[in-house]
């Protein structure tokens, strides 16, 4: 009975597998895990460059906050290339997860880490922010928007470094690289994609014995760490009320609940 339900899992992994596109990002985290080429080639068709060089790349990078009940940050894709510049990008399929002020909130905690204690505030690095969305979620059927500190009174650029960059991904246009990418990034097949770097990594995770393993792998993990999340979600709530009806202390709310001390320590940055 085990084997059978373990099979049956896998054969719904591969057929979600199937679909998946860059624009999901479970998938799109594992394309560019560690993958130099292909940020590298990402991040040259946003920024409309050709020379930028990546030299460390990590997927959904845990940014904790330093105080406790503060919110914490996982970064989709986190890059740094040779001048020290630091890349933020941001796979957004709903709406409202592309909200500016979460694009805001990024931008501060990337620079909060950014400088050691004796360091001067002139050394802090450029940053971008780059949010790649299903939609066009401002509206103007551009494929990219560019949002700049600007002098109002001079119309200048303030120049502070900080970026925040929209990428639409609903723009449909093969005769220029954004709408190529964007184009690619919709894709569930290989054969169907424009760059040879995509594809190659798409062919990989879909069409190999090794890299359909390696995505049956992550789809689990990823299920399984939703239903954790959303378990200790359920627990913060039955705990703050019980805190708040029956005026106690989160130790004794925590008793009360006979809850373990892995849960605990889990908890007490929530209450």
């Amino acid at each position: 009975m085990s084997e059978h339900i373990t099979l049956k899992y896998r054969e719904e992994d591969l057929r979600l597998l199937e679909g998946f596109r860059l624009l999901d990002d479970d998938f799109m985290t594992m394309v560019f895990d560690e993958n130099i080429e292909a940020t590298e080639l990402l991040l040259n068709i946003i920024l409309e460059r050709d020379d930028l060089r990546v030299t460390r790349v990590e997927v959904q990078k845990e940014e904790k906050n330093p105080i406790v009940g503060k919110r914490t940050i996982k970064l989709d894709i986190y890059a740094v290339d040779g001048d020290g510049k630091v890349y933020d990008v941001e796979i957004q399929r709903q709406d409202a997860g592309a909200d500016v002020h979460r694009a805001r909130f990024h931008s501060s905690v990337i620079d909060t880490r950014m400088l050691n204690a004796q360091q001067e505030f002139k050394e802090l690095h450029d940053s971008y922010v780059i949010f790649i969305t299903e939609n066009d979620v401002l509206g103007k059927e551009l494929p990219l928007y560019h949002a700049d500190r600007v002098i109002r009174e001079t119309g200048e650029m303030l120049g502070d470094g900080s970026h925040i960059i929209y990428v639409n991904g609903a723009y449909k246009n093969d005769d220029d690289p954004i709408g190529k990418l964007m184009h690619d990034f919709r894709c569930t097949n290989a054969v169907d994609m424009f760059y040879p770097v995509l594809a190659s990594q798409v062919r990989y995770f879909k069409e190999t014995e090794g890299g359909r393993e390696k995505m049956c792998k992550a789809i689990e993990d990823a299920v399984n760490n939703r239903m954790e999340t959303r378990r200790i979600d359920i627990l913060t709530e039955s705990l703050k009320n019980l805190m708040e009806s029956m005026r106690l202390t989160a130790d004794e709310a925590m008793t009360a609940l006979k809850i373990s001390e892995d849960d605990k320590k889990r908890l007490a940055s929530r209450v």
